[in-house]
C-alpha cells in the first residue's frame, strides 16, 4: 500500500478543503485541521486523516452544525462553560481555552464544561496548551457504548479517554492520553482495516467471546475495560464527570439518540485546570517534579508519556509524514463528490 510524505500544513490544508466543501465554515474548519494534522504529525493515525469520513458523514446529514459559534460563559468564578453549538469541539475548546487558563490563575483550580459538542479527536491535543501555559491540566471525554462493565454482557461505557498533561517549564509537557478501554476503538478499527489480529483481551465478539479479530469486536462486539474492574470504575467515573455534571448525555443516551451515520454523537467533554503556583509549594514544586521525573527515567525500561508522541513530532517535521495513498484519495473524493 503506497504513501505519500506530506506536512503539516499540507494536511491542515487537505481537511480545510474537504469540511469547506461539505458544509463547515473557514473558522471550524481550520481549528479542526489543527487538530488531525496534529494528530498525524505525532504520530496517531488513528484520530488523523482516518477519521475524515465520520466528519464528512454528519456535515452531510446535517448532525453537525460546521458553521456554529460556540458561546463562552464564565458561570462561576472557577467554572467555564462552552455551548459549542452542534459544532465540532475544536472550536468549542479554542474559544474556551483562555477563560479556563485565566481562571486557574485566578482561583488556583477551574473547571470548563463542554456542552453540545461532537469529539471525536485526541485529548492530548486539547491538554498540550494548557500545560505548555504551566497549568497541570486534565480532560474527559465520553462517546457511545462500545466497553462492556467489568462483569456483564453487553456495552453500556463508552471508550471514555481521560488526559492528564504536567507543565515541565522550559520542556515540552509531560502528557498522557489513554482511553478507558483496553486498547483505544480506533486503534482497533485500524487494526481490522489492516487485518491485524489484537492482544487476547482487547474485546468480545458478537458472542461475548474473547477474540483477537479486530473486525469482530468492531461489527457487533465490544471492547473490554483495561485492568478489569479498575477500568470499570474509572469508565463510571469518566461518565458521571462529563454527562452527570454537565447534563448532557451518558454513552448509553448519546446512542440512543444518535442517528448512526458514522460521526461523533452530540455530547460533553470536562476539563480541569490547576495553577501550581498556587498550591504552597510556588518556590520548588517545578524542581521538586523534575527530580521525580528524572528517577522514573533512569529506570531501565520505563517509559515516559509522551516521549514517542515528540520524537515522531520532531522526526515528521524533518522527515515529512507519510500518509496512505488511499487516505488521501479517499478526502480528496469528499471534494469532488460536492
Amino acid at each position: 500500500m503506497s504513501s505519500v510524505l506530506m506536512t503539516e500544513s499540507d494536511i491542515q490544508q487537505l481537511v480545510v478543503e474537504c469540511l469547506i466543501a461539505n458544509g463547515c465554515n473557514s473558522e471550524n474548519a481550520a481549528a479542526l485541521g489543527r487538530t488531525i494534522s496534529a494528530a498525524e504529525r505525532d504520530g496517531s493515525a488513528s484520530h488523523g486523516l482516518f477519521r475524515m469520513p465520520g466528519y464528512i458523514a454528519s456535515l452531510r446529514s446535517g448532525k453537525v452544525d460546521g458553521c456554529s459559534v460556540p458561546i463562552v460563559e464564565k458561570i462561576s468564578p472557577s467554572v467555564v462553560k462552552v455551548d459549542g453549538k452542534r459544532g465540532y469541539a475544536p472550536l468549542a475548546l479554542e474559544k474556551g481555552r483562555e477563560a479556563l487558563i485565566d481562571a486557574a490563575r485566578e482561583n488556583g483550580i477551574a473547571a470548563m464544561a463542554l456542552v453540545n459538542v461532537h469529539h471525536f479527536a485526541s485529548l492530548w491535543v486539547e491538554v498540550e496548551p494548557i500545560a505548555e501555559a504551566g497549568l497541570v491540566a486534565m480532560a474527559f471525554t465520553t462517546y457511545k457504548p462500545a466497553v462492556v462493565p467489568a462483569g456483564a454482557k453487553k456495552p453500556l461505557f463508552g471508550t471514555n479517554p481521560m488526559c492528564f498533561g504536567w507543565p515541565r517549564g522550559d520542556q515540552p509537557p509531560l502528557v498522557f492520553d489513554q482511553a478507558s478501554a483496553s486498547m483505544a476503538r480506533g486503534e482497533v478499527m485500524i487494526a481490522a482495516r489492516d487485518g491485524h489480529p489484537v492482544p487476547l483481551g482487547t474485546g468480545v465478539d458478537a458472542e461475548g467471546e474473547l477474540t483477537t479479530d479486530a473486525a469482530k469486536i468492531i461489527e457487533g462486539g465490544a471492547l473490554l475495560p483495561f485492568g478489569g474492574h479498575k477500568g470499570s470504575t474509572i469508565a463510571m467515573m469518566i461518565e458521571l464527570l462529563v454527562a452527570g455534571l454537565t447534563g448532557m448525555d451518558f454513552s448509553y443516551e448519546a446512542q440512543l439518540n444518535d442517528n448512526d451515520d458514522g460521526g461523533p454523537p452530540n455530547g460533553g467533554e470536562f476539563m480541569l485546570a490547576i495553577d501550581p503556583n498556587k498550591f504552597g509549594d510556588a518556590d520548588n514544586w517545578l524542581a521538586h517534579s523534575e527530580a521525580f521525573i528524572a528517577q522514573l527515567a533512569s529506570m531501565e525500561g520505563a517509559h515516559i508519556p509522551g516521549d514517542r508522541r515528540y520524537q515522531n513530532r520532531t522526526a515528521h517535521q524533518k522527515s515529512g509524514i507519510a500518509v496512505k495513498q488511499e487516505v488521501i484519495d479517499r478526502c480528496r473524493g469528499f471534494i469532488s463528490e460536492q
